[in-house]
């Protein structure tokens, strides 16, 4: 006989299954809010190893075995990392999977330079420190973005806030000191049978811009190594090779101060304009818009060799960038992007160039170079910090003796050459005194080859400090 009253315990159970249910979806949804985005900008000139860098990070990240001074991993919290869709489908993916072949490869090889922009997604997955957000999600993902690009490129950031003119006289200054001046006589000569005020024609617009661009070839070449180049597009046109947006150049002022509608200072000042508008402003927007974290890489050995004037060129290339960026809460680029970059890393590169008693001081001279843009980040809000690391190390740091002395040397495969060597790389100051007139080439870093067999051991590229360079950048969005 059946009863007319309801099963209790049947539906006790049922509701029970519900109220479960329902709190799994809201776990589910509170976990989905809290996936978080991290925008990372891997800015530097050109020849700072920023693909390298890049490759190192995801290579790392996905292995996870050398990385033991990243507060999440030394906790064992950090579970696993994995690739994911770009959310920018307009943009090409970043080749890691190439790139890491060619540092791998018997014999293995450093990858091409960057000739367009890519971007990359990766998922990190990890335990909350918080136990309220481990009660709503046990397990945490944040997605890290981080884009590459030619060095030459971060170079055209300065020009948003300029005019022609101002461009143009800025430029025109630049060119009136050595080894400028020897190396752009051509493009000087060429300004000289022309006039601002003169009636433009397509032919003097292209043979303008072709000297120039001649001009900034070879100031990329020469061994000054000079980092402010512009427009970077001139050097690396990517997908405008031909177009006639890269068809100017920079003019002495009119003699009248304003010259004529239809002359050749009308349409240099249009096409600047328009390469500002169609270029620079769409690609920073696209990829530099909204960066929560910025690491700025500096090949610092390298302008060493080059000699002052290398050093001196690029503390102006860095400064006039970087003022550009919306660090804490300033930055005019804010006014375009709404960004905020909140911590910022400035990281002297290939390290591993040098003997480990000499990071030390890697570290302070770069302090020293960079301190007007620091200080000015600092002051904006922004969180700052030095260091010297290596995405990939190349060299171990050996003892030998030399006239009695012990020295710290190091050993790897110099670049073209094909077996290990032992080399005493010099040193580096610990003073501001970094250029003695009585030596006339103080410094010869060298370049090495990836080593033999690099990351085959499954734990991740070798490298130095990328674990506290993550640290200082992701470490408190991983908690």
């Amino acid at each position: 006989m059946s009863s007319k009253f309801p099963d209790w315990n049947n539906l006790a159970g049922f509701g029970e299954k519900m109220l479960d249910q329902a709190l799994g979806h809201v776990g589910s949804l509170a976990g989905r809010m809290l996936e978080g985005n991290v925008r990372l900008g891997v800015t530097g000139l050109r020849r700072a190893g920023k693909t390298v860098f890049v490759t190192s990070l995801i290579d790392n990240l996905i292995r996870g075995g050398r990385l033991p001074f990243m507060d999440v991993v030394a906790s064992n919290r950090f579970l696993a990392a994995r690739l994911r869709s770009s959310p920018d489908r307009s943009a090409p993916r970043f080749a890691y999977e190439k790139y890491l072949a060619n540092l791998t490869a018997t014999p293995p090889h450093w990858p091409a330079a960057t000739t367009g922009v890519a971007q990359l997604r990766m998922a990190l997955r990890y335990v909350p420190v918080s136990s309220m957000r481990r009660s709503i999600q046990p397990i945490s993902t944040i997605n890290l973005d981080v884009i590459d690009y030619p060095g030459e490129w971060l170079m055209d950031l300065p020009m948003l806030n300029q005019s022609f003119a101002e461009w143009s006289s800025l430029t025109l200054e630049l060119i009136e000191h050595q080894p400028r001046r020897q190396i752009g006589a051509r493009w000087l000569h060429w300004l000289s049978t022309v006039s601002a005020d003169q009636t433009a024609d397509e032919t003097t617009a292209k043979e303008g811009a072709a000297h120039y661009t001649e001009y900034l070839h070879a100031c990329r070449r020469s061994q000054a190594n000079l980092s402010l180049v512009q427009p970077g597009r001139f050097l690396e046109p990517g997908e405008l090779a031909g177009a006639p947006v890269l068809t100017f150049c920079p003019l002495p002022a009119p003699a009248s101060g304003s010259a004529p509608a239809g002359s050749l200072w009308a349409l240099m000042s249009g096409r600047f304009e328009d390469y500002k508008t169609n270029v620079v402003r769409k690609f920073f927007l696209e990829h530099f818009a909204r960066l929560d974290r910025q690491i700025v890489l500096v090949d610092v050995l390298g302008m060493l060799n080059a000699g002052p004037a290398a050093l001196h060129d690029m503390r102006m290339a860095l400064t006039a960038c970087l003022e550009a960026f919306r660090h804490g809460r300033g930055g005019w680029l804010s006014k375009l992007t709404g960004g905020q970059i909140d911590k910022v890393l400035f990281a002297a590169t290939k390290a591993d160039h040098i003997a480990a008693s000499q990071h030390g001081n890697l570290k302070n001279l770069l302090d020293m170079l960079v301190s007007e843009a620091r200080n000015a980040i600092r002051f904006e809000g922004a969180t700052v910090d030095t260091m010297a690391l290596a995405a990939v190390k190349c060299t171990e740091t050996v003892t030998t003796e030399h006239q009695g002395r012990k020295l710290a040397c190091i050993q790897g495969t110099p670049l073209g050459r094909q077996k290990p060597t032992v080399l005493f790389p010099g040193s580096i100051p610990d003073g501001p005194d970094l250029f003695p007139l009585d030596i006339a080439q103080p410094y010869r870093f060298m370049d090495f080859e990836p080593p033999a067999g690099v990351g085959r051991d499954g734990r991740g590229l070798p490298n130095i400090r990328l674990d506290q360079a993550l640290n200082f950048l992701l470490g408190d969005r991983l908690t």
